[in-house]
């Protein structure tokens, strides 16, 4: 049985005797200043100065320091911007003032794992990763929920950055749910491997193809999209409160028979080989390069299937129904396919 950490099983008091400096305030950074603040430890936001999130992050009453300034002046570096930028971010603004004593955190592996960033020697290394998006983290802590976290430590310098993890994973909240250990392969390999195979990728093209054959044999694309689209999240509800087993105990016998039935004919073996090709990929390096040198590039591939994807049917069947109906999506966060990024 996998051994969960809580709240009593941290110091919080460690934390809250470190400046923290949360670069990035975005998704998960805004979320992180916001609920470490609110357990009473100090943080300033870093960012670029031409960074569009400076308004934000003063609106919210912190104080907004350049990258470099918030490095030097924090025990605790807390990096939260995208994956492609955190390495050019860390060499010029982090490591010049990553000095002996201080700690280095993720919410990712990806630049620890693929060896993108390197820490000198005297530097923690640790990793606490909420298994939400920044918004649902910071929705929980106000409730006085937690959403649960996975945390890892890849250098040890100081020989306590297993308490500084708990106690800042604690601090964010996520100590109220609970904390697994891991290592920063292990949750970046998951992390990935989870969103292309399953979560984001697997997911988004098993829709796809059910619209397409759905309007492709005639049906109207408003059915298509209710019947392959929206229901899914009731779905995923029913999966996420009580497994697979509470779904299928929650749909009728005609749709669980189906499901056992054709979910194999659909998601045969050979789906099973890709996912484990996919893996690969992931294990070996070759996707983080493909995306970091496509990154470097500007992006061209990564551009060219967004606007394929967003140009999918589904997406124009999608917002004339969402917009004609009480459950249309009412988060200000949220744009879709169709507004300016």
């Amino acid at each position: 049985m996998t051994d969960v950490v809580y709240e009593k099983d941290a110091d919080l008091s460690i934390i809250k005797g470190k400046k923290v400096a949360v670069i990035g305030y975005g998704s998960q950074g805004h979320a992180h200043a916001q609920n470490l603040r609110d357990s009473g430890v100090e943080v300033v936001v870093g960012l670029k100065p031409d960074s569009t999130s400076i308004d934000k992050a003063q609106e919210a009453g912190f104080t907004v320091l350049p990258t470099a300034e918030a490095a030097k002046w924090a025990d605790v570096i807390v990096i939260l911007a995208p994956d492609q930028f955190q390495r050019h971010l860390y060499k010029a603004d982090v490591l010049p003032n990553l000095t002996a004593g201080k700690t280095l955190l993720f919410s990712h592996g990806f630049n620890i794992r693929f060896g993108y960033i390197e820490a000198p020697e005297g530097v923690d290394v640790v990793l606490v990763a909420p298994k939400g998006p920044g918004h649902t983290v910071r929705r929980e802590f106000v409730a006085g929920r937690g959403v649960p976290v996975i945390a890892a430590v890849e250098v040890d310098a100081s020989g306590h950055a297993w308490d500084t993890a708990w106690s800042y994973a604690a601090a964010i909240g996520g100590l109220r749910a609970g904390g697994i250990k891991t290592t920063f392969t292990e949750e970046t390999e998951t992390d990935l491997f989870g969103e292309q195979a399953v979560l984001c990728g697997g997911t988004s093209q098993l829709v796809q193809y059910g619209f397409e054959v759905l309007t492709e044999a005639g049906y109207q694309p408003e059915i298509a999209y209710f019947e392959v689209l929206h229901e899914l999240k009731l779905i995923v509800d029913l999966m996420w409160e009580g497994g697979i087993a509470k779904q299928r105990w929650s749909v009728s016998d005609t749709a669980e028979y189906g499901d056992y039935v054709s979910g194999p004919r659909v998601i045969d073996p050979s789906v099973k080989e890709n996912m484990k090709a996919v893996l690969k990929d992931i294990q070996s390096g070759a996707f983080a390069t493909r995306f970091i040198n496509d990154q470097d590039a500007g992006a061209p591939e990564f551009k060219a299937l967004r606007a394929k994807g967003e140009d999918h049917p589904i997406e124009a069947t999608g917002r004339k129904l969402r917009a004609l109906f009480a459950w249309k999506q009412q988060d200000a966060d949220y744009t879709d396919g169709s507004a300016a990024r």
